[in-house]
């Protein structure tokens, strides 16, 4: 216990030493996963659509995500800063964690089309939609929740991961736990554990709101709909 006011101690008393300010890790920190989370972003999501909108490739991209998250992140990060250079730390860093998010929002894009009931895409249809109506006007809004779902499950392994990007000096929060441990101090180890669990949380919370916005307001009115029917159905067969 005492270990953990320590730790709280650190981290508002604000004396980090010669590793950088508290504030400057964590914007360290929210950079990398912001831009990573992105990058990822902007190359999955389309695929990802793609293969829910057309039915094809889903084998291919599956195999590819799971080759994916078997990649250890700190051993691709070591190899990458090898053959880039010393002077390409940063870009090294950053492909390391686009191919961490990539996965889950490969799969939050796709599994946001395939859970899309047919009926409404085949109604589409019948009214005359283009196929470019159907993505933009029924597919997107429809699987938006489940894209946003899998960004937020990217952002998450992100955020925790990019404490690695410490050990070849690009700082974040990751420095504080790799130095204690070089100085045996608990509290300082504790206390970088500490920011970036509070970090996730607060990540994972923006996301959840995100991911409650995305619903549509159709499919929100729905389900309470249905759920009011299901609740008086056995009140009316017991009357």
């Amino acid at each position: 216990m005492n270990y953990f006011i320590d730790a709280f101690a650190w981290i508002f008393g604000g004396d980090t030493g010669y590793l950088d300010p508290i504030p400057v890790a964590f914007a360290q920190q929210v950079a990398y996963t912001v831009v990573s989370v992105v990058i990822a972003g902007a190359i999955a999501t389309p695929i990802g659509w793609w293969i829910g909108h057309t039915g094809k490739g889903r084998e291919v991209a599956v195999a590819i995500s799971g080759a994916a998250r078997a990649v250890p992140s700190f051993g691709l990060l070591i190899l990458l800063t090898l053959l880039l250079g010393v002077l390409r730390k940063p870009e090294a860093a950053v492909i390391t964690f686009v191919v961490l998010a990539i996965p889950s929002i490969l799969a939050g894009a796709y599994a946001g089309f395939e859970a899309i009931d047919r009926r409404v895409i085949d109604a589409g249809r019948s009214m005359g939609m283009t196929e470019r109506q159907i993505l933009w006007r029924i597919e997107v809004p429809l699987g938006l929740s489940l894209l946003v779902g899998g960004i937020r499950s990217a952002t998450l392994q992100v955020v925790a991961t990019v404490t690695i990007a410490a050990y070849i000096g690009l700082g974040g929060l990751g420095q504080y736990i790799i130095t204690g441990l070089e100085l045996r101090r608990i509290e300082v180890i504790i206390g970088g554990a500490i920011l970036v669990a509070a970090l996730a949380l607060v990540l994972d919370g923006v996301f959840a709101i995100l991911q409650r916005i995305a619903v549509p307001r159709g499919v929100v009115v729905g389900l309470r709909q249905s759920t009011s029917s299901r609740a008086r159905a056995p009140r009316v067969a017991a009357a």
